[in-house]
C-alpha cells in the first residue's frame, strides 16, 4: 500500500518497526528535535512511529523514511502529516549528521512530485514556526510561495506556503 520512491541518492521507504531506533535517536536528542516538539520520552517516541505508520492506513498518505542508497542507513523522514484539526502539510526531519547536504531538498522534491502526480493533489503546502529559519530556507529553495497566515490549534499563527508542481 505504501509506495517506495527513488531519488538519485535516496530511497523513501515505508515506515516500519525497524525505524524505531532512528525515531528514538532523533526525538530524544534535544538539539535535533527542538523544532519538532522534542525532546520526548520513549513512550512518546513509540507513539510517533505508530502514528506515522497509521497515517498511511487512515489517510492514504504519510511520511516516508529517508534511506541512503550508498549504505542503506536511515537518516530521517519526509512526506505528509496531518494532525487532528490541522491542515495537511509537507514535513521532514533529518538527523544532525545529514543536515546541510541536500537530503531534505532531494526527498522533498520527490514527495512533492508524488503528491501532484500520483496522489493527484491540486495543492501541496507546508507551514512552520516563525523561528524555524532552516525550514523556511528550504521552503523558499523549493519555490514555496507564501499564500496565507493562519492560527493553529496550538494557539500559534504560521505562514502557509504552497509549492509549485515543478519543485
Amino acid at each position: 500500500m505504501i509506495p517506495t520512491l527513488d531519488t538519485p541518492q535516496f530511497r523513501l521507504i515505508p515506515p516500519n518497526l525497524d525505524c524505531y531506533e532512528l525515531y528514538k535517536a532523533f526525538y530524544t536528542d534535544a538539539n535535533a528535535s527542538k523544532m519538532y516538539g522534542g525532546p520526548i520520552g520513549i513512550e512518546q517516541v513509540w507513539t510517533r512511529l505508530k502514528a506515522d505508520i497509521g497515517s498511511w492506513y487512515l489517510l492514504g498518505y504519510g511520511v516516508w523514511i529517508i534511506q541512503q542508497k550508498s549504505d542503506d542507513k536511515l537518516i530521517g523522514t519526509c512526506g505528509f502529516w496531518k494532525g487532528k484539526d490541522w491542515p495537511k502539510e509537507l514535513t521532514w526531519w533529518v538527523m544532525p549528521e545529514g543536515r546541510g547536504k541536500g537530503v531534505a531538498t532531494e526527498a522533498s522534491k520527490a514527495a512533492i512530485f508524488h503528491a501532484y502526480n500520483k496522489f493527484k493533489w491540486s495543492s501541496v503546502e507546508t507551514y512552520m514556526n516563525d523561528d524555524n529559519i532552516a525550514a523556511r530556507s528550504l521552503v523558499e529553495k523549493l519555490g514555496g510561495n507564501k499564500v496565507d497566515r493562519k492560527a493553529f490549534p496550538d494557539g500559534l499563527s504560521r505562514d502557509i506556503y504552497k509549492f509549485p508542481k515543478s519543485a
